[in-house]
């Protein structure tokens, strides 16, 4: 299914873990809303592809992958994502820049971005690192 010119359901929904990873309803509007409204314009904007690594994950896929249960994630509302050529630090300062309306962006670790589109809008920005053996949010990727 199309969500977007460059974005579809599938992509949204991959995983690795072999586990059944389908979203209801309101999961794939969130998904459709999280492509419209943020990745179908970045992708616009930089006119090259926006990877999905991480998108929709279902209880069981959450849970495989270590993600926390309040996770955007297993709402539909986020992705996480990477864009060749540029580092995630770069990747989520020009999602700042470009005034998109995330809820949440997140570099994570120097590798990827976590961005999500939900109801509140808080456009809150953090910074995720590793220090003693466990996961840090640092405020601010501007």
């Amino acid at each position: 299914m199309q969500l977007t010119a460059n974005f579809t359901l599938d992509e949204l929904t991959r995983t690795t873990t072999g586990l059944p990873n389908v979203p209801n309803r309101s999961e794939r509007a969130a998904l459709l809303a999280l492509a419209e409204h943020v990745l179908q314009p970045l992708r616009d904007a930089l006119g090259q592809p926006v990877l999905v690594t991480s998108g929709f994950r279902s209880t069981a896929v959450n849970r495989a992958v270590g993600g926390v249960p309040s996770s955007q994630h297993r709402s539909g509302q986020a992705a996480d994502i990477h864009v060749s050529g540029m580092t995630a630090m770069a990747l989520a300062r020009r999602i700042v820049a470009l005034g998109l309306p995330f809820d949440q962006l997140i570099e994570e670790f120097g590798q990827w971005v976590h961005v999500s589109y939900g109801p509140l809008q808080r456009r809150q920005q953090l910074i995720a690192v590793r220090r003693e053996g466990r996961t840090r949010y640092l405020q601010g990727v501007t």
